[in-house]
C-alpha cells in the first residue's frame, strides 16, 4: 500500500505490508533536488511578502523522481495494490481548458514533467503560506452575515491561506486567467489525478479547508461559492468521501514503472487529516504536537465552530468531525523562559519544573514572542492567584508558568471547540522527550499521555499509507472499520506520564481562571469572544 506525502518542502512516499510495517520509503527535497526551480524552503515568495507559491510542475517532477527512486531502493512496483496521498492543506492548482485530455493520454515513454508542463493556467500556485487575500476574507464574511455564521456552516472563518479566498482574489485580479480555467484541484486531488488519468475529486476532509464546504451537509455551499467566484461549482467537482477508491491507476503507470492495471487510487486528503489517520486516533483521542509552533488535533463527534480554530470533516468516520488549533509560540518562546531562567539548560528548566508544585501557587503566566493566534496577543502577560496582573515572576514560577500556560490554552480552546477529555493524549515534537514537560501536560489534561515515534516522524505520509489500506479493504469488505484494520499498530504506542492523583482539583478550577483571564486580555485590545 503506497501512501504519498506533498509536503511544503519535499514529496515523500511510505509503503506499508499488511501488518502496516513499514517496507520501503523515499523523498525527493525539492529546494535540493529541484534546484532549477529556484525555491527557498519549497516555495517562492513574490516582492509584496505576502503571496507565496510553488510551481506545481515542480511537484510533477518530483513524483518522477520519487518513483525512480522507489524502484531503485528495490521496490516492486508490482506489488501495490493501492495508492492514497496527502499533501499540504490549501493549495490549489488551476487546470487550463483542454488539460483533461493531456491527464488522460500521457504517453508512457516520456516522464510526466515534459508532458504537463504546460497543462495550467496559471504557472505558480498559491500554498497555505499564503496571506495576500485579506480583502477576499473579509468579503466573504460580509456576504455570509459575518465570521461566526461562516465558521458555522464551514468550520472555519475566512482565513487568507484558505482556497476559496484565493480563487476570489485569481478572479478579480486576473479574471482571463480564471476564465481559462476548466478544474481547480487542491494539491491533493491534483496528486490523484495524476495517477488516475482522470480528474480526481475533493475529499471532504480536505475540502474543509476551503472555506467552501458545508461540513454538516458535505456539500458545496451555493452562497460561499457565489460569493467566491462564478462557475466554481463546475470547476470544483462533487466532493466525495474520504478513504473512497476513486478508480483504477492510470495506464501510464502500468506501462512505465509496472504497478498492476487493477492498482486502486484512493481520495487524497490534506496533511492534517492524514496525521490525524497515521496517529490512530479514535473517539475521545487528542494530537499535542510542540514545536515551533504546536499544533493541536483531536477527534471530535460533533461540531462546535468557534472564530478560533479550525473543524473539518473526520477523514475515517464521516459522521464525525476533527478539530485543530495552530499556536505560533511554541518551542522558540519556551526556549527563551529556558535561557531567562535556568541558563540555558534544558536539565535545570526540567529540575525547576519538578521542583515546583502543580498549580504554580495560583499564578498564570502567558507567554507571546510573536503575535498569537489564541488568543490574538503579544507579550508577556503575568497574573497572581487573586488575578491581579503582576510585573514579574520568581525565575521558578515563571519556569512553571510558561509550561502551565501553554498547555491551559490547549485545552482550553480544544474544550471550546467541542472536544471531551475521554480518551489519551498522544505526544508529538522536540518537546516530547522533556519527561517534566511531558507530566505537566498529562496532568492539565487529566489523561495518560503516550509517545509513536514513527508515526510521529511520518505521521501524513503513513496516514496515506492507511488511507490506501483502508478504502481499497473497504471495497471488499464495507463493514470494516478504520478502528479494527489500525488495532495492531496501537500497540507501538509507549506511555510516557500519566496523571496526579490531585491534577484536575487543581487543573479544573485553574482551567476557568485562565478563561477568564484571557478574555479580559482580549477585551482590552477590542477583540471580543464568545
Amino acid at each position: 500500500y503506497l501512501g504519498l506525502d506533498l509536503s511544503t518542502q519535499q514529496l515523500k512516499a511510505v509503503v506499508v505490508d499488511d501488518a502496516l510495517k513499514v517496507v520501503c520509503e523515499a523523498t525527493v527535497q525539492f529546494d535540493n533536488d529541484l534546484p532549477e526551480y529556484r525555491t527557498q524552503n519549497g516555495v517562492n515568495r513574490q516582492k509584496d511578502r505576502l503571496t507565496v507559491t510553488a510551481p506545481p510542475v515542480m511537484w510533477v517532477k518530483a513524483l518522477d523522481m520519487l518513483l525512480e527512486r522507489l524502484k531503485v531502493a528495490g521496490l516492486d512496483l508490482a506489488s501495490i495494490t493501492s495508492v492514497s496521498g496527502s499533501a499540504q492543506q490549501h493549495a490549489s492548482v488551476y487546470w487550463k481548458k483542454g488539460a483533461s485530455q493531456l491527464v488522460s493520454n500521457l504517453d508512457h515513454g516520456k516522464f510526466l514533467h515534459e508532458q504537463l508542463e504546460c497543462a495550467f493556467s496559471i504557472r505558480d500556485s498559491p500554498v497555505w503560506m499564503d496571506s495576500s487575500t485579506e480583502t477576499q476574507c473579509r468579503a466573504l464574511e460580509d456576504s455570509l452575515g459575518g465570521a461566526q455564521k461562516l465558521a458555522d456552516i464551514t468550520g472555519s472563518r475566512a482565513f487568507e491561506r484558505f482556497t476559496g479566498n484565493q480563487i476570489a482574489k485569481l478572479f478579480q485580479t486576473k479574471p482571463e486567467a480564471y476564465q481559462a480555467t476548466e478544474r481547480i484541484s487542491l494539491a491533493s486531488s491534483f496528486l490523484a489525478t495524476i495517477f488516475l488519468g482522470q480528474y480526481a475529486a475533493i475529499d471532504y476532509s480536505d475540502a474543509s479547508g476551503m472555506n467552501l464546504l458545508d461540513i454538516a451537509s458535505k456539500q458545496w455551499h451555493q452562497k460561499c461559492l457565489s460569493a467566491c467566484a462564478p462557475g466554481l461549482e463546475e470547476r470544483l467537482g462533487e466532493p466525495v468521501e474520504s478513504g473512497c477508491v476513486l478508480g483504477t491507476i492510470s495506464s501510464y503507470f502500468v506501462h512505465r514503472y509496472g504497478f498492476p492495471a487493477d492498482c486502486a487510487v484512493v481520495a487524497f486528503t490534506g496533511d492534517n487529516p492524514a496525521s490525524l489517520v497515521g496517529m490512530t486516533l479514535s473517539e475521545g483521542d487528542i494530537v499535542v504536537s510542540l514545536g515551533t509552533s504546536d499544533t493541536v488535533l483531536m477527534w471530535l463527534n460533533e461540531a462546535n465552530p468557534s472564530l478560533e480554530g479550525h473543524i473539518m470533516v473526520n477523514p475515517v468516520n464521516t459522521s464525525a468531525f476533527m478539530g485543530m488549533l495552530c499556536f505560533k509560540n511554541g518551542s522558540l518562546t519556551r526556549e527563551r523562559i529556558k535561557d531567562d531562567c535556568a541558563d540555558g539548560s534544558w536539565d535545570i528548566f526540567s529540575q525547576i519544573l519538578d521542583s515546583t508544585p502543580r498549580g504554580n501557587f495560583g499564578n498564570i503566566g502567558m507567554f507571546y514572542d510573536h503575535k498569537e493566534i489564541l488568543p490574538p496577543l503579544i507579550g508577556d502577560f503575568k497574573f497572581n492567584k487573586d488575578g491581579d496582573r503582576v510585573s514579574k515572576f520568581s525565575q521558578e514560577v515563571k519556569v512553571r508558568a510558561v509550561i502551565e500556560g501553554q498547555f491551559l490554552a490547549k485545552r482550553v480552546h480544544a474544550e471550546r471547540l467541542g472536544f471531551k477529555r475521554s480518551g489519551k493524549v498522544l505526544v508529538t515534537g522536540g518537546a516530547s522527550r522533556n519527561t517534566a514537560i511531558v507530566q505537566v501536560l498529562s496532568d492539565v489534561f487529566g489523561a495518560r499521555v503516550y509517545v509513536n515515534e514513527e508515526a510521529s516522524a511520518n505521521a501524513a505520509c503513513l496516514g496515506a499509507a492507511f488511507m490506501a489500506m483502508y478504502g481499497k479493504k473497504r471495497k471488499t469488505d464495507p463493514q470494516i472499520t478504520f478502528e479494527e484494520m489500525v488495532q495492531g499498530r496501537r500497540q507501538a504506542m509507549r506511555e510516557v506520564a500519566k496523571p496526579s492523583a490531585d491534577a484536575e482539583a487543581i487543573y479544573g478550577p485553574m482551567a476557568e481562571r485562565y478563561w477568564i483571564i484571557e478574555k479580559g486580555l482580549r477585551s482590552e485590545q477590542g477583540d471580543t469572544c464568545r
